[in-house]
């Protein structure tokens, strides 16, 4: 009844709105928002302040460690000092393992040994760099494999691609491209020079770290960060070398970079070479500089060493480039061995990857830059 009056009480063409109460909450959605957004800041900093993991937020790899089994064991009558090399490469935690055979001087006897590449590592301030462990060296353990009987009696070429971690794509094309034999040397420069080297060594290439120097028009000629200069004190320079080392690990020795003036100046050159030789590194000189004291400071140490004979992309056309390729072969038939260097430019890759497959044709075995060092150490 109430409601009928109403209506017949309100004018002609108007209606009464019924009143609703509508529900409103106590703070709004941006009040919401802030409130859920202290709470994770909260959470967050009581997770950073009372949680003991200093590590917290690295990431983790889980390894599996396993349990040498009795095959693995050394036989009874072995040295101490090849016993402890075995134990310890049998606790290694990864996969990165060489069997290295270990002559005895004085009865003959052979023995292989189990190495896992940690045990040739030690800590500088700058991270892990090479060092001699056992009496095992980087140099044989990181060295190619080749057959060196066969290359005992044969002419050898050694190709070393160098420039390498700088230009993730000329690295790869270099990798995939050239056949295991080939060395690859990188420089301590690029984003990721460990994964790109690692990923070398995985196709079983060896490999070498280039060491900036310093060359005659330094510094409008700059090799980079860190070079090694002149003017500097051995410290200065060796700190410097730390440096380099621990950019990635995994090579059988260095080689120079640029460092015309540095390598042709014996009394800076000489604690280089020292260092190097007692980490158990092999050198190559690029062969730049006709000055380089390297030969004979090499010689002094008793260190591998190998000097390039040529230049193969100089100059970077196919012709020029198969003209050095020709005379590198006639160099390896009149002496027995020759070492060639080159930069990973497409035009080089592309020429070297063919002559390579007419190696064999031609009577000269491809090996890696240790074996050439080896065979010339022992001619």
């Amino acid at each position: 009844m109430t409601e009928a009056a109403d209506e017949l009480s309100t004018p002609l063409g108007q209606k009464t709105e019924r009143q609703k109460r509508r529900f409103r909450l106590p703070f709004t959605a941006i009040q919401a928002l802030a409130v859920l957004l202290g709470l994770v800041l909260v959470a967050f900093l009581t997770v950073a302040l009372f949680t003991d993991n200093p590590f917290g937020g690295e990431p983790v790899a889980r390894i599996a460690l396993r349990t040498p089994t009795a095959d693995e064991k050394l036989p009874a009558g072995a040295s101490g000092h090849t016993e402890q090399a075995a134990k310890s490469a049998q606790q290694a935690p990864t996969a990165d393992n060489k069997t290295v055979t270990i002559i005895d001087g004085s009865s003959g006897k052979r023995q292989d040994v189990v190495i896992g590449s940690e045990r040739l590592l030690e800590k500088s301030r700058y991270g892990m760099i090479p060092v001699v462990a056992d009496g095992l060296k980087p140099f044989t353990v990181y060295a190619g494999d080749a057959d060196r009987t066969k290359a005992a009696k044969m002419p050898v070429v050694a190709i070393v691609v160098g420039g390498l971690g700088v230009g993730a794509a000329k690295t790869a094309d270099a990798i995939m491209k050239l056949p295991p034999a080939v060395t690859l040397a990188f420089t301590p420069y690029g984003a990721d020079p460990a994964k790109l080297a690692e990923r070398a060594r995985a196709q079983r290439h060896e490999i070498l770290l280039q060491v900036p120097m310093e060359p005659f028009d330094y510094p409008d000629n700059d090799p980079g960060p860190q070079t090694l200069l002149t003017t500097l004190t051995p410290e200065q320079n060796i700190d410097r070398l730390y440096w380099h080392l621990s950019r990635f690990q995994g090579y059988a020795g260095i080689a120079n970079f640029m460092g015309a003036r540095f390598t042709a100046t014996d009394a800076v050159m000489q604690p280089i070479m020292r260092e190097a030789a007692k980490r158990g590194l092999g050198y190559l000189d690029d062969g730049s500089s006709p000055r380089s004291a390297a030969p004979s400071l090499t010689a002094a140490q008793s260190m591998p060493f190998a000097k390039a004979d040529f230049t193969i992309d100089a100059v970077p056309t196919s012709a020029e480039i198969d003209r050095t390729l020709v005379k590198l072969e006639t160099l390896a038939k009149e002496r027995g061995l020759a070492v060639g260097v080159a930069s990973a430019l497409p035009i080089s890759i592309e020429r070297l990857a063919a002559w390579i497959k007419t190696l064999d044709s031609r009577g000269i075995m491809l090996v890696p830059l240790t074996t050439a060092m080896l065979k010339s150490k022992s001619g």
